[in-house]
């Protein structure tokens, strides 16, 4: 009996592993994220999504049709509690090629931030220009991160609920000095599968204390939503997942990628929006009786 659970729980423990791989190598092939001579900074935070990011690209890095190089990077924030020890220790045990960046954005960050407020976006971009200023001067080709599919779809929402857009994570990003190519090798992997992952792993997993690991209020009540319909209806995250890889212009709203003032139109001339308000007050002017 006892032999059997343990059969058992390896069975499920390498299916879990080779899912993960299979969905991690199907998006960097669709998207074209890793070419041969990449060199490649994984950012470590010391979060499962990181490590387990990190283990499956070695992993696939055995195994690939072209070669690359892989360097931990771990940016040291200087929060309270932190242990300097645990991510070197970790890896080297595993014979892993790893970098550490110090830099005090946690004195920065409560510098700025009024107290209660939530510290996430500024220490997001503190840490983002620390990382890229380095990924420059390392030589690194693409920059890994630990992002995964259930993060592209929070940020999907919150786009739309609280900016008004239509945007998400993509799964690879040219930053906005066009410098560096960020890659997330799990946007088709769900995060109750890396957390499973982790746990069997026994990542020595690191909490950020520099705000008790809080979340915005907005992505707080994104991740419940999204929970509640996946409890009344499985699998309808990764529908909307699916959807952000289907997008249809035709069948939105934005007029810069979709020419809607050609569709059917028969007249090289088409009236502005000022020229139709123009005639509307004209029309209601006429319609309006004559004040005695």
């Amino acid at each position: 009996m006892i032999a059997d659970a343990a059969s058992r729980h390896e069975l499920d423990t390498n299916k879990l592993a080779k899912r993960l791989r299979r969905q991690a190598g199907q998006a960097i092939a669709d998207y074209h994220m890793i070419e041969d001579g990449d060199r490649i900074m994984v950012c470590l935070s010391g979060g499962k999504d990181s490590y387990s990011l990190l283990t499956l690209l070695r992993q696939l890095q055995a195994k690939a049709p072209v070669h690359f190089e892989l360097v931990a990077v771990h940016l040291d924030q200087k929060q309270p509690g932190y242990d300097a020890k645990i991510l070197p220790e970790y890896l080297r045990s595993i014979d892993m090629p790893f970098q550490i960046l110090e830099q005090d954005t946690y004195s920065v960050v409560k510098r700025i931030v009024p107290e209660g407020k939530t510290m996430c976006s500024l220490c997001s971009r503190l840490r983002r220009g620390a990382l890229y200023q380095h990924a420059e001067r390392g030589g690194f080709t693409k920059i890994a991160l630990g992002h995964h599919r259930d993060d592209m779809v929070e940020t999907l929402f919150l786009n739309m609920f609280y900016q008004s857009t239509l945007k998400a994570m993509p799964p690879k990003l040219l930053s906005d000095d066009g410098r560096h190519v960020v890659i997330r090798p799990l946007a088709y992997c769900k995060e109750a599968d890396i957390a499973d992952y982790a746990r069997q792993q026994g990542f020595p997993v690191m909490p950020c204390n520099l705000c008790g690991s809080q979340e915005t209020l907005q992505r707080k009540a994104i991740k419940q939503m999204l929970g509640d319909w996946e409890r009344k209806s499985p699998g309808r995250v990764e529908n909307v997942f699916r959807a952000m890889t289907a997008v249809a212009p035709s069948q939105l709203a934005d007029r810069s990628l979709f020419d809607f003032a050609a569709l059917g139109s028969r007249s090289p001339h088409r009236p502005s929006q000022a020229d139709w308000l123009v005639g509307d007050a004209g029309i209601n002017a006429v319609a309006e009786p004559a004040v005695a």
